[in-house]
């Protein structure tokens, strides 16, 4: 196993773990979107089964973002590289588990607004998530 130097940085079955998750979690709700909501190739992108997918694919990334909490997160803050990525992605994920919660849960009343909540926030999210995996700082000595 590789030895890392850096505090926070997540070993590789870990890092994949999360993009696995996330990415996973973000492509089939954006297929879902794309298929219920916006009506393109409805009878196959926006099935049920896409939708139980997705479900599946979100309980990975719950999983996934449990990994990182104690030690990336805290390193994280320590270092504050890449401060407002990552905590817009806590408080982006904090709003899908809890508005996901309410699609599956909730009142009939609000769920108009909790689908386009989710489903605003979720492509805010994936945005976000693909820049803190890929922008670097760039530290002046």
């Amino acid at each position: 196993m590789k030895n890392t130097n850096r505090l926070g940085k997540m070993p590789t079955w870990q890092k994949h773990f999360v993009q696995i998750g996330m990415l996973g979690c973000s492509l089939t709700g954006t297929v879902y979107l794309l298929g219920h909501e916006f009506h393109i190739e409805r009878a196959v992108l926006g099935t049920h089964s896409v939708l139980a997918w997705h479900g599946i694919a979100a309980i990975l990334a719950t999983i996934a973002l449990g990994s990182v909490l104690p030690f990336h997160l805290k390193a994280g803050l320590k270092s504050k590289r890449k401060l407002w990525s990552g905590l817009s992605q806590l408080a982006f994920l904090a709003i899908l588990l809890v508005s996901g919660a309410l699609l599956y849960y909730g009142p009939e009343e609000i769920r108009d607004g909790v689908i386009a909540t989710h489903w605003i926030i979720g492509i805010a999210f994936f945005a976000i998530f693909l820049l803190h995996g890929f922008y670097s700082k760039k530290h002046i000595n």
